[in-house]
């Protein structure tokens, strides 16, 4: 409801519109109803103009101190004053709404960049991570569990190509880069500003990545050749090729001696950074190896690979493995270790499993992108939580906190029949056939299927 005055020297003129949807065009009336208001000022007659939208009628009435309406069937002047006092007080009596608290999530939000994700990396001190895009761009965000906090520090689009990887320093001020461009980058957390810039670092694209101290750097190219640097000089002093293929993943041992890489052509390599030279080749693998970590309290080495098999290695028995099984899935892309016993494995089908090493067992799903190939995974400074990202340009966070606290004994629990993943988080799907998962040592494949009929159980070997 609305209400026009008129006001004259001698007289006045109210318009009261009443606004009950039949009667749309306003302006009209209110045209009409200030013609009639200029007729009374003229006239010297203090008038009165009701419009109703309700009927599309507009009643004039004139008069001093008794004013006298024409009936025309709708409310009188007097009532719809009422009426709008009694409307401005229910508004004033009303409470105003008090400002909804932010939501408080398990997890931080997911988020959505505008291309795909090729990899991720936490900070080391402050919850802030980073991540590298298809297109050469760079993205550093804060991230929260607090609702709408999480955000867009800066980005960077130095590189040409490709982002591959990127880690943080040690220390949290730097962030390093390769990319499919063959460049290595270096640039300041705080702002994003690029401080070195290796143009040529590789004759062919880079890999992989990782740093070995504040000031070294070892990096894998696609055409199997490792090189590590001194960033204080922008200079390699090692560049050795031994591997067929793309190096897929790198990784060190905690003295930080021995530099050991995964590669496409199913072999793992075993480097000697403070002797600088190459140590040897493992056996040949079946398909490619796609990622490798030490567990164990370095014990142990594990391997990823295409082909959906974990192969394990003694530590100095580098040459054959000295155990493997195979998880159902159609690979194992990208592993990162939660425990020294747990670790989270990533593959094409898109489910984050988390995995036992020794006794040997699949814990459950951590989480997924349906469908979608899962391209790297990162654990969180605080081991609270881990990010993927996929190719449907999401970032996705998962609460793996429980992982810390779970043992696992070597008594084998009776398999459920539908041979579901078990849900290890809420986000995690419980069920449906992208998370149709157990793992089987390859020895004993057909053993345990025997003895899940008869209702037996049995151990794992270490």
């Amino acid at each position: 409801m609305g209400i026009v005055c008129f006001w004259s020297n001698r007289g006045y003129a109210w318009l009261i519109l009443q606004r009950f949807g039949k009667f749309r065009n306003v302006n009209n009336v209110a045209k009409f109803a200030c013609l009639n208001a200029s007729l009374a000022w003229l006239t010297s007659t203090e008038c009165i103009m009701a419009a109703s939208l309700e009927v599309g009628t507009i009643s004039i009435m004139t008069g001093s101190d008794d004013l006298k309406t024409e009936d025309t069937g709708d409310e009188s002047v007097e009532d719809t004053k009422d009426d709008l006092k009694k409307d401005q007080g229910s508004e004033e009596d009303e409470p105003a709404e008090e400002p909804r608290e932010p939501r408080i999530r398990e997890t931080p939000e997911d988020i959505k960049l505008d291309a795909i994700v090729n990899t991720l990396a936490f900070h080391p001190k402050q919850d802030i991570f980073a991540a590298g895009d298809i297109d050469g761009d760079i993205y550093v965000y804060s991230y929260s569990c607090t609702e709408g906090e999480s955000k867009e520090l800066w980005s960077s689009g130095h590189h040409l190509k490709s982002c591959r990887e990127v880690a943080f320093s040690h220390d949290g001020q730097k962030l390093f880069s390769v990319s499919k461009d063959k460049s290595v980058h270096l640039m300041d957390v705080e702002g994003g500003k690029l401080v070195t810039r290796i143009a040529k670092a590789h004759s062919v694209p880079i890999n992989a990545l990782l740093l070995v101290d504040e000031n070294v750097l070892a990096t894998g190219d696609d055409g199997g050749t490792l090189k590590v640097w001194d960033m204080r000089k922008g200079t390699s002093f090692m560049d050795l090729k031994h591997h067929d293929d793309y190096i897929s993943g790198i990784a060190i041992d905690q003295a930080k001696r021995m530099l050991l890489t995964s590669s496409g052509d199913g072999t793992m390599g075993v480097f000697n950074i403070k002797r600088r030279r190459f140590e040897l080749l493992s056996e040949f693998q079946s398909g490619d190896l796609t990622s490798v970590a030490i567990m164990k309290r370095g014990k142990k080495v594990v391997c990823g690979s295409s082909e959906g098999t974990m192969y394990i290695f003694n530590w100095n028995g580098f040459g054959a493995t000295s155990d493997r099984f195979a998880v159902k899935a159609e690979s194992v892309d990208c592993i990162v270790p939660i425990t020294d016993s747990i670790l989270c494995a990533a593959s094409m089908d898109g489910v984050i499993r988390a995995i036992n090493l020794l006794p040997n067992r699949v814990l459950g799903c951590i989480g997924q992108h349906v469908g979608e190939p899962i391209e790297q995974i990162a654990r969180s400074r605080d081991s609270r939580f881990l990010a993927s990202c996929a190719h449907d340009q999401m970032i996705k966070f998962w609460d793996i906190s429980s992982l810390r606290d779970m043992t696992v004994s070597d008594y084998r629990k009776r398999k459920k029949k539908d041979g579901n993943l078990k849900s290890l988080s809420k986000k995690a799907y419980g069920g449906g056939d992208d998370f149709f998962s157990g793992l089987m040592e390859e020895t004993e494949a057909k053993q345990e299927e025997k003895e899940e009929d008869e209702g037996d159980s049995d151990s794992d070997s270490d």
